[in-house]
């Protein structure tokens, strides 16, 4: 027996069973998916978002996607919930409950007590004429006819669906709040994707030296300048307008090139017109004009005025690379 193949083998199969079980849940989309998204996004307060076993941590799945797409959501055991917790739920909630079978012990406990709050209830369950669906104002139906597990026991399929509906209310009401790229910086200021979002390119160039010489300096105060500041470049500048760029590349150009280089000042050596960035761009921008170009540096302005250098490694250190 070829392990190897038979492990492959069931995982496509898994793969297979699971995709199709999400294609299906298309068709059982109803008015209520609408309805329960409307009344999310007109509800003055917060989602509560409640379950048990595998359905609880999807619960809080949905917790973190609704939060970082601006809908406030909080999760609520639903053991816990019965012991105390029922306080987190305020006048104004909508109450999500996700059970697959919707008929469970603490969600027979749980639901009349929602009930008994007057707060507006959505169920996602695999069961919509389980006690739970039958009590819901709002029913998500994320029925599967089988899960992933070869005995159809431990919940894969079915919580996969769970999560795709949750999914698909957090993008529906991202939507409607007509949430953007900006906002979602906002939220994610933490990390690589955040970063690429908020990052100007005057947060890098600001914590950088900034190189600068006369067009009428000498080689040497040239490569004094390139040395001490450790960038790989200098500025060439008049009253604070760019007038050109050396690089350490552009030195041994030139040292290769020159048999007499007595004499020779920043004017001689330096490449007019460089590439330059504003300030306030963002950090991405900076990225794309250095691939495109292939280059390592980017002289920075503010408002036509040399304000420094933004180095491809700043972009790496911070993750836009």
């Amino acid at each position: 027996m070829n392990t190897s193949k038979s492990i492959l083998d069931l995982a496509k199969s898994t793969i297979a069973l699971e995709s199709e079980a999400i294609s299906h849940l298309a068709d059982l989309l109803t008015d209520d998916f609408s309805n329960a998204t409307e009344l999310i996004y007109k509800s003055k307060g917060r989602v509560i978002i409640t379950g048990i076993g595998k359905s609880a941590i999807i619960a809080n799945k949905i917790v973190a996607t609704l939060n970082s797409t601006g809908t406030p959501a909080v999760f609520m055991h639903a053991a816990d919930a019965i012991h105390g917790d029922l306080g987190l739920i305020l006048k104004d909630d909508v109450v999500i409950c996700i059970s697959k079978s919707g008929n469970t012990p603490e969600i027979k406990v749980l639901v009349p007590l929602i009930k008994n709050a007057n707060n507006k209830m959505i169920a996602i369950t695999g069961n919509p004429d389980s006690f739970l669906g039958q009590q819901a104002d709002y029913v998500l139906n994320t029925y599967v006819a089988q899960e992933a597990c070869p005995n159809n026991l431990a919940p894969t399929t079915s919580t996969t669906a769970q999560l795709v509906i949750g999914d698909a209310l957090a993008v529906c009401l991202l939507e409607l709040r007509g949430f953007s790229s900006k906002d979602f910086a906002k939220y994610h200021p933490g990390g690589a994707l955040g970063k690429r979002l908020y990052l100007r390119v005057n947060d890098l160039s600001s914590m950088n030296p900034k190189p600068q010489v006369a067009i009428d300096a000498s080689l040497k105060e040239v490569i004094v300048e390139i040395t001490e500041k450790m960038l790989g470049v200098t500025a060439v500048v008049d009253s604070g307008k760019i007038l050109g760029i050396i690089t350490d590349g552009d030195l041994r150009r030139m040292l290769s090139k020159s048999d007499d280089i007595t004499g020779l000042t920043a004017k001689d050596i330096m490449s007019s017109n460089p590439r330059r960035i504003s300030e306030a761009a963002m950090a991405v921008d900076a990225k794309e004009i250095m691939e495109e170009h292939g280059i390592s540096q980017l002289l920075v302005e503010d408002n036509g005025i040399y304000s420094g250098v933004v180095h491809l490694h700043d972009l790496i250190k911070e993750g836009i690379i």
